[in-house]
């Protein structure tokens, strides 16, 4: 299959925006809770639609009494927290525009944000991030910038008592000023290369990308009274559609800013569902298995995993037979309902994108009773372009396409789409724009294929494929996965662009070395500068390689690596808000590295 369409399901009325979903929750005379917040003593008190909208309309009622206009754009630099939505709906509700920042942006990039969208305002969480702000506003000349609001200060404050002379009238003059076709929010790319581009979704991306989703979803998943915890960045479009789209479904969202914190908070707030990228649930597999061996338990954990895995596969194929089944129950009271109990027992479903899960991952968390529903998608794409259901799943693919939503295969692999979630285009950047339709196709970048029932399939990124000096294509992806689902690896970039043969660069995982280091006979105060130098960590690596290399063919596997002294973070600027790898900064930082590599003997 080349090409699928599927019709969309819910059409909405083209003088609708996103802030209906507030309204809708509000009239219902169950008045949900749509949030959950902790208090001064850590306990989650929940806020109700009512609440919401009252509080919404407070602040939005603040912002046009300050000046800010329909179609004005207004900054949110924090982390995710409950206010971040609070302030998001309430631009929306006074007509504007919201420009997400990451909270870990420097001041140049805090600039070219507010700077290329013009922004007239910004909610700032803390006085460090105001500062962040202010000094970026004096070097760069931000002139039209006129108000910083602090969330942890009185800026709130400030904002409901200047709107109490507002009028009801006025609100919704400026809450209906826009429609389905206006643009909702521009998202700057975190971008692994160049610039940031900033991203145009319009009210129609969120708004019928998400009635279109509670249309397939909205049972199984995202039912009303269900509840997800939100850990990944709100500045990122993954984690900003499922908030709306939990508001649209009448479900409720708790906030951790911290994720070191995220075992008490799963077990505290107990979600139905969740939603991740894949090294998440790595780390929640290696954390499990780590802790198995530490306690003497990791052949058991081993043989649990293996269960799991052919359970979940037998399944998928209509044929679980009876020893199968036994071993799975014994299973499920020895380990698997301790692992749905540590992300606090009530979690059936979790949402992965950003990258690829890998099969292993995919049929281990379905076996213990969370299933993963893989989904892709872009910023441009407002997140999901396709996804698995619970009904209709095929683990290893990220799904069929949203009813609204279609998936075109291009002659050389590349992954097109059209429908309710693509993007209006790129803010100020026609020329950008016009490069990435073709035939009012959206080019993804990356490389796929559709199988005979229409499910997606992703295969790596079309910029990141790898073309040896003897010719050989090489998908990087399929190799970088599979490595990096190793217990002791954090990260890893596969190189070898017009290189006689493939290379890689791993990097170790930090937090997971001294449990490791001590299962492995090492000290559990090993440094990461002697673990990748030792031979027992190497020889770990090299077996993680030998696997990743028995699914390729000899021409496409890895036949030196490096394991390099310190890891790929943001903070280093190695890798996205999105935890996405910047190969072209890798490669330049670890430039020493890579020529050593291709200097020493070639391989046979």
């Amino acid at each position: 299959m080349q090409e699928i369409s599927v019709p969309a399901k819910v059409v909405s009325p083209p003088t609708m925006n996103t802030t209906e979903f507030v309204l809708r929750q509000a009239k219902l005379a169950a008045n949900p809770a749509l949030f959950s917040k902790r208090n001064a003593d850590n306990v989650w008190i929940d806020v109700s639609a009512k609440e919401f909208l009252a509080d919404v309309s407070a602040i939005a009622k603040g912002l046009i009494a300050s000046g800010i206009n329909v179609g004005d754009c207004v900054g949110i630099m924090a982390r995710t927290r409950y206010e971040w939505s609070l302030v998001d709906f309430s631009i929306w509700f006074a007509g504007a525009v919201s420009v997400p920042i990451y909270e870990t942006s420097s001041p140049s990039q805090v600039a070219w944000n507010l700077g290329d969208s013009g922004a007239v305002a910004v909610f700032a969480e803390t006085g460090s991030h105001e500062n962040i702000i202010r000094q970026a506003a004096h070097n760069e000349g931000l002139t039209a910038l006129q108000h910083v609001w602090q969330l942890e200060g009185d800026g709130l404050d400030v904002l409901r008592e200047a709107g109490a002379d507002v009028s009801d009238e006025t609100l919704e003059a400026a809450r209906t000023a826009n429609g389905l076709a206006d643009v909702a929010t521009i998202i700057y790319t975190s971008g692994t290369t160049g610039r940031p581009k900033g991203c145009m979704l319009t009210h129609s991306n969120f708004v019928e990308l998400s009635e279109n989703a509670l249309a397939v979803l909205g049972q199984s998943v995202v039912p009303p009274g269900s509840q997800t915890i939100m850990f990944l960045p709100l500045a990122h479009v993954f984690a900003r559609y499922i908030s709306v789209l939990a508001v649209a479904g009448g479900a409720k969202v708790g906030h951790t800013p911290d994720i070191k914190n995220l075992l008490n908070d799963l077990q505290s707030f107990k979600p139905s569902f969740i939603l991740a990228v894949p090294r998440v649930f790595e780390k929640v597999y290696n954390s499990a298995s780590l802790k198995a061996e530490g306690e003497g338990k990791g052949k058991i954990f081993g043989l649990a995993a293996h269960t799991a895995i052919d359970y979940a596969r037998a399944a998928q194929a209509g044929k679980v037979g009876i020893v199968l089944k036994a071993k799975h129950a014994l299973f499920d009271k020895l380990v698997y309902s301790k692992l749905r109990a540590a992300m606090g027992g009530n979690v059936r479903h979790a949402v992965s994108g950003g990258g690829p899960l890998g099969e292993r991952l995919g049929y281990f968390f379905q076996g213990i009773g969370l299933q993963i529903l893989e989904g892709y998608g872009l910023t441009e794409t407002t997140a999901p372009i396709t996804v698995n259901r619970p009904e209709r799943i095929k683990i290893g693919t990220v799904g069929a396409p949203l009813p609204g939503n279609a998936v075109k295969i291009a002659d050389d692999g590349e992954i097109l789409t059209q429908g309710v979630c693509v993007m209006k285009g790129y803010f100020g950047r026609d020329d950008l724009t016009a490069e990435t339709f073709i035939d009012g196709w959206f080019r993804t970048g990356d490389i796929g294929e559709l199988d005979e029932q229409g499910f997606l399939k992703i295969t790596g990124r079309k910029k990141e494929i790898i073309v040896t000096s003897g010719g050989k294509n090489v998908v990087p992806a399929l190799l970088e996965d599979q490595i990096r689902a190793d217990a002791i690896v954090s990260q890893c970039v596969v190189i070898g662009e017009q290189r006689p043969f493939i290379a890689a660069i791993v990097t170790l995982d930090e937090e997971a070395l001294p449990q490791w280091g001590k299962a492995h006979g090492l000290s559990s105060v090993i440094t990461v500068a002697q673990a990748a130098k030792d031979p027992i960590v190497v020889a770990a690596v090299q077996k993680a390689v030998d696997r990743a290399n028995g699914t390729v063919s000899a021409a496409e596997a890895i036949k030196q690596f490096r394991i390099v002294d310190t890891d790929f973070t943001e903070n280093s600027g190695h890798l996205t808000p999105s935890m996405k790898v910047k190969r072209g900064q890798v490669l330049q930082d670890f430039n020493t590295v890579v020529e050593e590599i291709y200097l020493s003997k070639k391989p046979s």
